[in-house]
């Protein structure tokens, strides 16, 4: 029997903040709630189906920085968060987690697929068609909101809170206001088009 892992990213299309992904494999009796493209959830049910996942799941969250980002370009720190998720869920199922996993295939969102030392495939449109994968988009983005939200502290003029980083207009005006901040990407330029923002994600 394979076990499936599956891989997802957030945070491609932001001008500021890291880039997360996160890796799951389920448990012995799944995740124990329905899960589907965090995209597709409110920030209410998403919220609730992370403390699901984490309590029912075998996980990894994995991180690239913007000095990463910038160094890299976000294609390559993309993948290397990807990396970073799986390495930390080999980690935990190597603690007793789950029993071994002789036959394990990773399936990741999107078109591209980092080294891994297992069987990778790409997936598109995965985070809808691949419970796995649901699931770590769920994760990811989760994570990756957290993280943003603690940031914030640092540096309230930008509204991180507010937007995540995500080239929203009025984070363009924050940006030309105050310059730029400590968690920018300075290889990111700031989309004039709100529709080409979203598209970035």
């Amino acid at each position: 029997m394979v076990t499936i892992c599956g891989i997802d990213e957030a945070g491609r299309g932001p001008l500021a903040g890291p880039v997360t992904a996160a890796a799951v494999i389920f448990g012995p009796d799944g995740p124990g709630c329905a899960v589907t493209d965090s995209k597709r959830l409110s920030p209410a049910a998403r919220a609730d189906r992370e403390i699901c996942i984490r309590r029912t799941c075998v996980w990894g969250i994995g991180w690239a920085w913007p000095s990463e980002i910038d160094a890299l370009n976000i294609h390559h720190a993309t993948l290397l968060a990807m990396q970073r998720a799986f390495a930390a869920l080999r980690h935990a199922h190597e603690q007793g987690a789950l029993p071994p996993q002789p036959k394990l295939t990773v399936l990741i969102d999107g078109a591209f697929v980092p080294n891994l030392p297992v069987p990778c495939r790409a997936v598109v449109g995965g985070d809808r068609l691949v419970p796995q994968i649901s699931a770590a988009s769920i994760l990811a983005k989760e994570a990756r909101d957290r993280w943003m939200r603690c940031y914030h502290r640092e540096e309230p003029q930008f509204g991180f809170a507010r937007h995540m980083g995500y080239p929203t207009e009025f984070h363009r005006r924050m940006i030309s206001r105050y310059g730029v901040s400590r968690i920018h990407r300075h290889s990111f330029a700031s989309p004039a088009d709100p529709n080409e923002a979203a598209a970035a994600r």
